[in-house]
């Protein structure tokens, strides 16, 4: 169970809402956390879990965020870390484990990253699946936000008929920094709909463009979501808008208005608006300021009457226990396989 060390107040209320798992309905379970969540040791100083792991359960520590592959190294309770029962883990004096602290921006404050080539935190992240008491229950999507918005794709989908997704939006939706194609957040919500509807035929197109706001986002939608005919369309940007020099958030607000107008009158498919999270704080160019963008996709979504996926809420309180890098593939604004998780869970919420 949580100490009070863990997430508090509406953080601890946002994360025991939104998380997800195959939890026992006998109290005395315990729910074994194999999202293979990820975190960056430096040194031998502990970092958090978002959980307080139950010692007499086994985890299972490794390189890789998918288990057994011909380059996953497991590492050993007592040689290569230690874990306690307050969540934290770190590393020992002779752990086989990358020491985060070599990184190459690890201290740095206000960095430009392109003056520093090779940045990155692939090869120091450890991905842990462990067991503890706190229940999961799948999330409720806000109210007017969910499924309901979805009434042609549900229903082809129940009907077994082909379904068509594009996804679009910026270098966070081509699949930045997963690992593979598979662990991109919207191809697992598809696999995700594929074993719940057998007999639908999903198809998948990514329709987006590292760098790309909404601006650029305007200019490619003829291209990129329009021409191909979408039954169903995954609308993510904000990440480059929010960047300083960027979108206001008027401006932002008001590009999205469009394309949901423009892909409605030209295609008929059905929207769902995603949020994204804030970038390392550290980063040169983050004006700091993405709750706002967050909170004008949601906005539009109400507006519009999209589904919306809040990943900027979820992320936060997952974010409260963990240190940035723990999430950051590049170290600056792009997910690694446990961030892409997250945005998976937050498309879950909607529960077509």
């Amino acid at each position: 169970m949580f100490r009070r060390v863990l997430l508090q107040g509406l953080m601890l209320n946002s994360l025991t809402m939104f998380l997800t798992s195959c939890v026992s309905d006998r109290p005395n379970d315990a729910a074994y956390f194999q999202t293979g969540e990820s975190v960056v040791l430096v040194s031998e100083e502990p970092a958090n879990l978002v959980f307080a792991p139950l010692l007499s359960k086994p985890d299972n520590v490794r390189s890789t965020y998918r288990d057994g592959l011909p380059q996953t190294v497991h590492y050993e309770p007592g040689r290569d870390y230690l874990l306690d029962a307050s969540s934290q883990i770190r590393r020992t004096a002779q752990s086989r484990i990358p020491d985060f602290g070599t990184n190459i921006l690890f201290g740095k404050e206000d960095f430009n990253h392109s003056q520093f080539p090779g940045f990155g935190n692939g090869r120091f992240f450890v991905y842990v699946d462990y067991s503890h008491r706190e229940k999961w229950r799948p999330a409720s999507q806000k109210s007017g936000l969910n499924a309901s918005c979805l009434p042609n794709t549900r229903k082809k989908l129940q009907a077994g008929e082909k379904i068509r997704i594009v996804a679009y939006g910026d270098s966070i939706t081509t699949g930045g920094e997963a690992s593979e194609p598979g662990l991109i957040f919207w191809e697992r919500w598809a696999d995700a709909l594929r074993r719940k509807y057998p007999r639908s035929s999903i198809e998948t197109i990514n329709g987006a463009t590292g760098g790309d706001a909404t601006v650029q986002g305007l200019q490619r939608l003829q291209a990129k979501v329009l021409s191909q005919k979408p039954d169903l369309v995954l609308i993510g940007f904000g990440m480059n808008d929010h960047n300083r020099g960027g979108v206001p958030v008027s401006a932002f607000a008001e590009n999205l208005r469009t394309m949901i107008d423009r892909i409605r009158a030209d295609t008929g498919a059905e929207i769902v608006l995603f949020s994204a999270f804030p970038p390392n704080p550290k980063w040169h160019y983050s004006s700091h300021s993405m709750e706002a963008y967050a909170v004008a996709t949601e906005q539009v979504a109400r507006e519009k009457h999209c589904a919306f996926a809040d990943v900027y809420r979820l992320w936060m309180s997952i974010a409260a226990r963990k240190k940035p890098e723990d999430l950051l593939g590049n170290n600056i604004n792009h997910p690694n396989d446990f961030g892409h998780w997250i945005y998976f869970q937050a498309l879950q919420a909607i529960e077509l």
